[in-house]
C-alpha cells in the first residue's frame, strides 16, 4: 500500500519544478556554488613547481594522499587554495561534539538553544582555524624536503616566508570553503559541506572509470576483474540505496485521536540513522595525523612507521577505520536521536507504544530498538567502506570507486532528492490551499 508521500511523489512533474522559482533559484544558487569550489580547486599556490609536483605526487598517491586528494576534488594534487578542502572544520566539528557530551559547561550550552548553539559554532570556527593552521604548516614543510625523481624540489624558494604564506593561504582557503557550505546551506538545497565533499568526488568519477579501465588495457589487472570491479560497484550502490531508505516502523497509539480508515500512526527509525557521518568522521581522523606523516614519508623514525602500518590495505589501518566507523554511528546517532527525551514527548501528547508502559519503559524500548539498528547500520557501513580497499590497496584502482567514496555520493544525493521533493510538496500543497480558497469565495 503506498503512501501519501509516494502517491504525490508518482505526481511529480517537470512542471511543478518550473512553477516554483525559490526551488529554481536554491539550486541556481548550489551550482553556482560548486563552480567556485570547483574553479578555486584549480588556483596554485605560489611558489610551487607544478610539474615537480606532479611527479612528485604520482609517486606518493597511493597511500594516504590519494584519499586526502579524493575529499579535496584534486586540490591537493594540484597544491591549489582549496588543498586543505574541509576536513579541518570536519576534524573540529567532530572534537566540539565529542566536548559537548564530556565538558559540563559546554553541556549547558547545548541546552541554550539557538544563542548556545551559535557559541559552540564559533568555537567550531576557532578549532577549524587551529588544525588548518597545523595541517597547512605540516604540508608546507614536507613540500620543502620532498624532491622529484630528478632531485629537484617542488618549492621554489624554500624558507620561513613561503611555510607563512603557503599556511595563511591554506587557512583562508579552508575559511572560505567552511562559509561557502554554510551559505549552501542557508541558501540552497541540502547540507553544504557534504555537497562541497561530493561534488569534489564526482568531479574525478570520469578519470577514475577510464583509469580502472586503462588499467585493463594495459594488462595491469585482467579484464575479467575489471568487469568484476565494475559489478562490484554496481552492487554497492544497490546495497547503499536499499539500506538508506530501510527504516523500522514503532506503531505509536493515541487513544483519544480519531485516526480513521483503520491507518495506525508510527515512528520510523533509520536502519543507517548517522548516515554518512561516521565514514566522513573516520576518514578526518585518520588523515589528520597522516598527512604530515605522508609528506614525510622518505625520513625514518616514527613518521615512517605511521606511513607503513597505517597504509591502505594495512591490517592497522583496516582495524582502525572500522573502530572508528562503529564509534560514530553510535555517538552520532546518540546526538540526533535521544529515546528519553522521545518517550517523554509521547507521554505528553498521550501517544503510547503498544504493550509498553510510557515514560522509562518506552525509553528502555526506543533504546533497545535503536542499539539493533545501529549495530547492524555500523557493520554495513564497514562493510561497504572497508572491502573495496582490497581492491584500492592491491590492484590500485582509483579511490572514487571505494566503498567510502560510494557511500558518500549516494547518500548526499538520496538527501538532496528528498530536499527538493519536499519543496515541491509545499508547492502542491500551497497550490491545493489557494484553490480551495477561491472555491469558498465562489460559493
Amino acid at each position: 500500500m503506498t503512501s501519501a508521500a509516494e502517491r504525490l511523489a508518482s505526481n511529480m512533474n517537470i512542471g511543478m519544478f518550473t512553477r516554483n522559482p525559490e526551488l529554481k533559484s536554491r539550486l541556481l544558487f548550489v551550482l553556482g556554488a560548486l563552480i567556485v569550489y570547483r574553479i578555486g580547486t584549480y588556483i596554485p599556490v605560489p611558489g610551487i613547481d607544478p610539474r615537480i609536483l606532479a611527479e612528485i605526487f604520482a609517486k606518493h598517491q597511493g597511500g594516504v594522499l590519494g584519499v586526502f586528494n579524493m575529499f579535496s576534488g584534486g586540490g591537493l594534487s594540484r597544491m591549489s587554495i582549496l588543498a586543505l578542502a574541509v576536513m579541518p572544520y570536519i576534524s573540529s566539528s567532530i572534537i566540539m561534539q565529542i566536548l559537548t557530551f564530556a565538558v559540563p559547561s559546554l553541556a549547558s550550552l547545548k541546552k541554550e538553544g539557538e544563542a548556545g548553539r551559535r557559541k559552540i559554532n564559533q568555537y567550531t570556527r576557532y578549532g577549524t582555524v587551529l588544525l588548518a593552521a597545523l595541517q597547512g604548516y605540516g604540508i608546507a614543510a614536507g613540500l620543502e624536503g620532498m624532491t622529484g625523481p630528478g632531485g629537484a624540489s617542488a618549492v621554489m624558494d624554500p624558507g620561513m616566508f613561503f611555510r607563512f604564506t603557503t599556511t595563511v593561504t591554506l587557512i583562508g582557503g579552508t575559511m572560505f570553503l567552511m562559509w561557502l557550505g554554510e551559505q549552501i546551506t542557508a541558501r540552497g538545497i541540502g547540507n553544504g559541506i557534504s555537497l562541497i565533499i561530493f561534488s569534489g568526488i564526482v568531479a574525478n568519477f570520469p578519470s577514475a572509470v577510464s583509469k580502472t579501465l586503462e588499467l585493463g588495457r594495459t594488462g595491469v589487472i585482467s579484464t575479467p576483474l575489471v568487469f568484476v570491479i565494475l559489478v562490484v560497484v554496481l552492487a554497492l550502490i544497490a546495497l547503499i540505496v536499499f539500506v538508506e531508505r530501510a527504516q523500522r516502523r514503532v506503531i505509536i497509539q493515541y487513544p483519544r485521536r480519531q485516526m480513521g480508515n483503520k491507518e495506525s500512526n508510527h515512528m520510523p527509525l533509520k536502519l543507517n540513522t548517522s548516515g554518512v557521518i561516521p565514514p566522513i568522521f573516520a576518514s578526518s581522523l585518520l588523515l589528520f595525523p597522516l598527512t604530515i606523516a605522508s609528506f614525510n614519508a622518505q625520513g625514518s623514525g616514527i613518521l615512517q612507521s605511521i606511513s607503513t602500518y597505517l597504509a591502505h590495505g594495512q591490517p592497522l589501518y583496516i582495524a582502525s577505520y572500522v573502530g572508528l566507523i562503529i564509534f560514530f554511528s553510535f555517538f552520532y546517532t546518540s546526538v540526533v536521536f535521544n529515546p528519553t527525551e522521545t518517550a517523554e514527548n509521547l507521554k505528553k501528547n498521550g501517544g503510547f507504544i503498544a504493550g509498553v508502559r510510557p515514560g522509562q519503559q518506552t525509553a528502555d524500548y526506543l533504546d533497545f530498538i535503536l542499539t539493533r539498528l545501529t549495530a547492524v547500520g555500523a557493520v554495513y557501513m564497514s562493510l561497504v567502506c572497508v572491502m573495496p580497499e582490497i581492491f584500492v590497496a592491491k590492484y590500485a584502482v582509483p579511490f572514487q570507486l571505494g566503498g567510502t567514496g560510494l557511500l558518500i555520493v549516494v547518500n548526499v544525493i538520496i538527501d538532496f532528492v528528498t530536499q527538493v521533493q519536499s519543496h515541491m510538496y509545499a508547492q502542491q500543497y500551497e497550490s491545493l490551499i489557494k484553490k480551495a480558497r477561491l472555491k469558498g469565495r465562489i460559493k
